[in-house]
């Protein structure tokens, strides 16, 4: 064999020991450690809850209504500004019902207005918290009080849904919290931007919901008698078409049979 024979097989051959060393190496690389958090059960896992424990009971629940102002009601696309305040009024008359922890908060009020005056006549004797934060969950004052209640599955509602309720959700269910976006007592300022802000809610592990969803799993049973009454009538007055039903079969129920009559 000759001289320049010999040297092709000597690069080949180092070529071969140098690929099959980094094939090995590579081989038997330790796997990336997987996060922490995620071994731990990370809150912010998107793991599907199902059975009985997701549901909203009302003594595991506090809602925060965001932001429902004049400024952000003027620049709701999403949905019938209407609806939206038909809406939060009637969850909050609900969280009232079942003695619900109930925070309002507003954002730069003496510039955007005041809290819409139908949810301040709710809780008349609460001031809202007034921010100067975007996200509300970045201040102490709403997570103390949120965290005072000691409950941890936490519904928001808020203008906008892609701002301010968004970040918020987002946020707390990083620290935690179960946490329900209710969809239908917030807006945006597109749907497009309502609907991607709930898809990106969803990823990071919230719950959408609607308010009468909110009101049918905080009630889950008609034989509780305690909040029967209440729970109708804001069923009658905020429920919509529902509610015009409900109420016509409250009138059934209290006329006479026709031997009585």
């Amino acid at each position: 064999m000759d001289d320049a024979s010999t040297k092709w097989f000597e690069v080949v051959g180092r070529s071969a020991r140098i690929w099959l060393a980094v094939s090995i190496k590579i081989s038997v690389r330790r796997p990336r450690p997987v996060d922490a958090r995620l071994q731990q059960g990370n809150p912010m896992s998107t793991e599907t809850k199902a059975g009985l424990d997701a549901l909203l009971t009302p003594e595991e629940s506090v809602l925060v209504l965001i932001d429902h102002q004049p400024f952000q009601f003027a620049n709701l696309h999403s949905h019938e500004p209407t609806m939206v305040v038909n809406n939060v009024v009637g969850l909050a008359k609900a969280a009232k019902v079942f003695d619900v922890p109930t925070i309002l908060t507003t954002v730069l009020e003496e510039r955007g207005g005041f809290l819409l005056q139908g949810l301040q006549d709710v809780f008349p004797e609460q001031k809202p918290i007034n921010r100067t934060f975007i996200n509300a969950w970045q201040d102490e004052r709403v997570v103390d009080a949120v965290k005072a209640t000691g409950r941890k599955k936490l519904i928001l509602a808020g203008l906008w849904t892609e701002i301010c309720l968004a970040m918020p959700a987002i946020q707390a269910a990083g620290e935690g919290f179960e946490v329900f976006a209710v969809t239908d007592a917030s807006g945006g300022v597109s749907k497009e931007a309502h609907d991607m802000a709930v898809r990106r809610m969803v990823q990071a592990g919230v719950v959408p919901i609607t308010w009468m969803a909110v009101l049918g799993e905080w009630q889950r049973d008609w034989a509780r008698e305690k909040t029967v009454q209440g729970a109708a009538e804001v069923q009658a007055q905020h429920g919509g078409a529902s509610g015009v039903a409900f109420t016509w079969e409250m009138q059934l129920l209290a006329m006479p049979t026709g031997s009585e009559a």
